[in-house]
């Protein structure tokens, strides 16, 4: 099964200096078929006004992934942490029993990215962070593993069963991956794509289940962010 989620069928929330898009339920915005797909339960996808950004503000229990589109975020905790995440690369944080964190954009220009929410697999355990850089040459014409629930894996580590990765699709070409049909997979393209020739558009959200590969082309390049999850 391959669904999609256009663009301009998702919530929206303009606070002035947050644009928000939202894959899923969140805050102020309730659609009952969507409240998550599988262990992914928020996909925001974000635009965040130069000098400003989210304050001070709790999480537990949740793991939560923020891809950087354009622009760099800076994150700060209650536990100590600071960096800061510029376009292609990522950060993750796992709440766990408890942390406050702010975003903020520090740059002059518009940040964009996506901030993804997945189920914890470990309830209650100790909360963290980390970021890394993933010069986006390196997942030319291929999925790049970007964090996972695997230590040990060369990818940011997060408390769940699942896989983030990153691709970039040239015009003309293909991507192909193979795919667990029991697993839930969900994509957002940067521009028009075929999946298994299902046509997406820029941004669309596409909701996979039940597939044993993909095979994933394009007729511009295309930046690609998928979450395999359970």
């Amino acid at each position: 099964m391959i669904n999609i989620r256009p663009f301009a069928s998702l919530g929206h929330a303009d606070h002035g200096w947050l644009d928000a898009r939202h894959h899923f339920s969140f805050a102020n915005y309730h659609d009952p078929s969507r409240m998550g797909w599988g262990r992914i339960r928020v996909w925001n996808d974000d635009k965040i006004a130069g000098k400003s950004g989210f304050p001070p503000h709790p999480h537990r229990d949740m793991e939560i992934v923020t891809y950087v589109r354009t622009g760099a975020i800076t994150h700060q905790d209650s536990l100590g942490n600071k960096g800061r995440t510029g376009a292609g690369d990522v950060q993750v944080m796992s709440a766990g029993s408890g942390v406050v964190h702010a975003e903020y954009n520090l740059e002059d220009e518009d940040t964009t990215l996506f901030q993804i929410w997945i189920e914890t697999d470990r309830p209650n355990a100790s909360p963290g962070w980390g970021a890394m850089p993933f010069p986006r040459e390196a997942r030319d014409g291929a999925f790049q593993l970007l964090a996972s629930g695997e230590p040990g894996d060369g990818a940011l580590t997060i408390n769940a069963d699942a896989r983030i990765m990153g691709a970039t699709l040239k015009g003309g070409s293909r991507i192909e991956l193979e795919a667990d049909p029991a697993r839930h997979l969900y994509l957002v393209p940067s521009a028009p794509v075929r999946i298994n020739g299902v046509a997406a558009g820029a941004r669309d959200g596409v909701a996979i289940t039940g597939e044993a590969s993909l095979t994933i082309e394009g007729d511009e390049d295309a930046e690609l962010v998928l979450v395999n999850a359970r």
